[in-house]
């Protein structure tokens, strides 16, 4: 038997429960939700976990989608999975943990004697350093996003690598190879010497079907590659950034883009305008350097230094 939290399954079985993290301010036990798949064969191991940030939807719904496609009876080793990492923020539709105001993906490894996002961090990162892989799926929270895979352990890393593999496996079509914050389980997880990834499903309110599919093909894809499933993975190369230039509104207004996700820029070519609500031209903004239109506000009216866009910028491909 394999067990995590309450679920426990036998082999070329699948079995959901609660993977125990705390109580409410009621003093109700938390449970998060969670599943195991135990393969018929022996094999690998692999880790998923979604809505680490609490409003980041498309993971939830590549877990969703993914656990009803799953045979068990045809799965080499084990998938463990965490639905919905931020208990509390998930409830309440935010990004971060309302009890105690954190970023979850800033907590890890975590303490199981610390704040309550420190210890639900402790729990599924006791959880994910069981498995030889961990995929960490994120999204843009409510920003626009192309769909992307995160390296984060930093290009000098020992298992740089083999984040990188898995990232191609995943094949978002891009990937961003730049070392990320302390806390961040894709930061986290190579320091115990597990390949791990942080892909970044788009960005949108609520969830969106595409980078959903987008998704559930990648983790198929890991589940071929790696020999989950007996099937061939579909990988192609990958446009990568080693960096980003962010932009913010030079002036107070309403955003109006010149390119779109995923367009190719040229350093000098616009990227936005800004307007005031009469349509008076009051700024132009221009990127600093080459690179790939990555990332944009959602909402159209912003103020002085208010973010508005993100290019990626130090690009190649492999």
């Amino acid at each position: 038997m394999t067990t995590l939290g309450t679920a426990s399954a036998a082999p070329g079985e699948v079995d959901t429960g609660r993977l125990a993290v705390g109580q409410t301010r009621d003093g109700t036990e938390i449970g998060l939700p969670c599943a195991v798949v135990n393969g018929a064969s022996d094999g690998k191991t692999l880790y998923l976990q979604a809505a680490s940030d609490g409003d980041e939807l498309n993971g939830v719904g590549v877990i969703n989608r993914l656990v009803p496609q799953l045979d068990p009876g045809a799965v080499a080793g084990t998938i463990l999975l965490v639905g919905v990492v931020n208990f509390h923020a998930f409830q309440v539709a935010e990004h971060r943990n309302p009890i105690d105001d954190t970023k979850m993906n800033r907590a890890y490894p975590g303490d199981e004697n610390g704040t309550s996002s420190e210890r639900i961090a402790a729990v599924t990162f006791d959880a994910a350093t069981r498995a030889d892989l961990i995929l960490d799926l994120h999204q843009g929270s409510t920003s626009r996003m192309i769909d992307e895979v995160r390296v984060r352990c930093g290009r000098r890393h020992r298992l740089h690598d083999e984040c990188l593999q898995l990232a191609k496996t995943f094949g978002c079509g891009y990937v961003l190879d730049q070392k990320g914050p302390e806390g961040q389980l894709a930061r986290a997880g190579p320091d115990e010497g597990i390949p791990t990834i942080d892909p970044e499903l788009g960005g949108c309110v609520g969830w969106d079907e595409d980078s959903i599919a987008t998704g559930v093909i990648g983790v198929f894809n890991v589940l071929a590659d790696y020999g989950f499933v007996d099937d061939t993975a579909t990988i192609d190369r990958q446009t990568r950034a080693k960096s980003f230039d962010q932009y913010g509104s030079p002036t107070g207004g309403l955003v109006s883009f010149e390119v779109e996700l995923g367009d190719r820029v040229a350093a000098g070519e616009p990227l936005f305008e800004i307007t005031d609500v009469f349509g008076e031209l009051k700024s132009r903004v221009t990127a600093n350097n080459d690179g790939i239109f990555w990332r944009t506000r959602r909402l159209p009216q912003v103020a002085t230094g208010e973010y508005v866009c993100s290019v990626g910028t130090n690009v190649d491909t492999y």
